[in-house]
């Protein structure tokens, strides 16, 4: 480059433009790059000039040369706009550096390249340092699992709570979310203790650990949120139900419904009957006590049953009887054992208030 201020280097530098030779245009797009860097105190003009000439000389080159300028313009707050945009659209090996950074790039732009393109596009919107809820809520909507578990990890992604419970519904079918799910930090607090049936016991610790730690008050609005979103219905009844109901309700008003009783039902085959008294004795729901039984979910029974203060004796009875077709029935038993033992019942408290709020939304 000459001695001349990049200033005036720029008329000749757009005169250049008109060479139709793809070497000369390659080696002007580079010079014209450095001119534009070494002049920050540009005039609007000469800004509009260098977004011009640098999108019609980027359309001519190759993927390597194109992905170079993005990389060079990626970080530059000042960068020329329809440049930017330019390279946003383009293929992923292009736009993926200034999808990750460009400050220059807006939601609306955004947008417009997350409803378009693919998920490599998604992917790296997904990172940004900030995302905002309208992005958020096209990516969740239209990123595979693998796109939604990079927007999950970036802390700087706001997700709406439509979003949010979308996210937490695919997370629970696909164990490869989980992890990303319950680390999020921002996660509703009600969401995060829809994925403790769904999760493995390290994950579970998480949730009610976070569950131990939370603010009286944000457990309160959390509940409030979870009490809104649960529907009024989660499934059928058994067959049996009404008869069963009305067999615990006679019990309970002649006080003879006991934890021991529920042994008793188990023993017995009565599981209808053991749901209903489990629901009744925890207060939450059928539906949640049934998911709890069915899935053979010691560790959620535990919860349960240190919430409402049983002796760890009658919940090692129910879990023998749960696992009486497990040929290593007691020795499980007494695992889970060890583990009510340990658990604290603030923490089983709190995360049974959150299962809790079933009951609460059906009765309103």
């Amino acid at each position: 480059m000459s001695d001349a201020t990049p200033a005036s280097r720029l008329p000749d530098l757009i005169a250049m433009a008109a060479d139709g030779s793809s070497e000369n245009r390659r080696k002007l797009l580079r010079e014209l790059t450095e001119s534009f860097f070494g002049n920050p105190t540009r005039s609007a003009a000469e800004d509009s000039l260098y977004d011009a000439v640098l999108v019609s000389l980027t359309a001519d080159m190759e993927t390597a040369v194109r992905a170079e300028l993005a990389a060079r313009f990626a970080d530059t707050a000042d960068a020329p706009a329809s440049l930017i945009r330019r390279l946003a659209n383009d293929e992923a090996a292009v736009a993926g550096a200034v999808l990750r950074a460009s400050p220059v790039l807006t939601d609306e732009d955004l947008l417009s390249v997350v409803r378009t393109h693919g998920q490599e596009h998604l992917r790296a919107v997904s990172i940004r340092p900030t995302v905002s809820e309208a992005v958020s809520d096209v990516i969740v909507e239209r990123g595979d699992d693998v796109t939604l578990g990079t927007l999950l990890r970036n802390d700087g992604a706001q997700l709406s709570r439509a979003a949010s419970e979308a996210a937490v519904e695919r997370a629970k079918v696909n164990p490869t979310l989980h992890e990303d799910t319950v680390a999020r930090s921002a996660l509703p607090a009600d969401l995060l203790n829809d994925m403790y049936f769904v999760v493995e016991a390290r994950l579970r610790q998480q949730i009610l650990e976070q569950n131990a730690q939370m603010d009286p008050a944000l457990l309160e609005v959390a509940l409030a949120a979870g009490r809104a979103r649960v529907a009024t219905s989660d499934g059928a009844l058994p067959a049996d139900y009404s008869e069963s109901l009305a067999y615990v309700e006679e019990l309970r008003a002649a006080g003879q419904l006991t934890p021991q009783m529920l042994a008793r039902f188990l023993r017995s085959g009565g599981q209808t009957s053991f749901l209903i008294a489990l629901s009744q004795l925890a207060d939450i729901d059928f539906h949640t006590a049934s998911q709890i039984v069915e899935r053979r979910d010691l560790d959620a029974l535990a919860v349960v049953c240190r919430s409402a203060e049983l002796e760890r004796a009658l919940f090692l009875t129910y879990a023998v009887v749960l696992l009486n077709d497990d040929g290593d029935a007691m020795g499980k038993a007494h695992a889970y054992a060890r583990m009510y033992a340990e658990l604290a019942p603030e923490a089983a408290q709190r995360t049974l208030r959150f299962w809790r709020m079933r009951r609460t939304a059906q009765a309103a």
